[in-house]
């Protein structure tokens, strides 16, 4: 479970920089693309913290629960 926290975090980190990234953007198309980009990291870590709680991802490394 270690893992996947470490990953979440990193998925929130990326969500962030991808929100900066959006807002300095020059144009509209990158504005929308790293908006979109952050988005997609949010729901990845959203996911993992779902898996979680639910407890799919209660083992080490990656291993899944039985």
């Amino acid at each position: 479970m270690k893992d996947a926290k470490v990953w979440i975090e990193r998925f929130r980190m990326e969500a962030e920089e991808c929100r900066l990234i959006s807002k300095l953007a020059t144009n509209q198309a990158k504005r929308d693309a790293f908006a979109r980009l952050a988005a997609e990291a949010d729901s990845r870590a959203s996911e993992l913290e779902a898996l979680i709680a639910s407890g799919h991802l209660s083992g080490q490394d990656g291993e899944r629960s039985t």
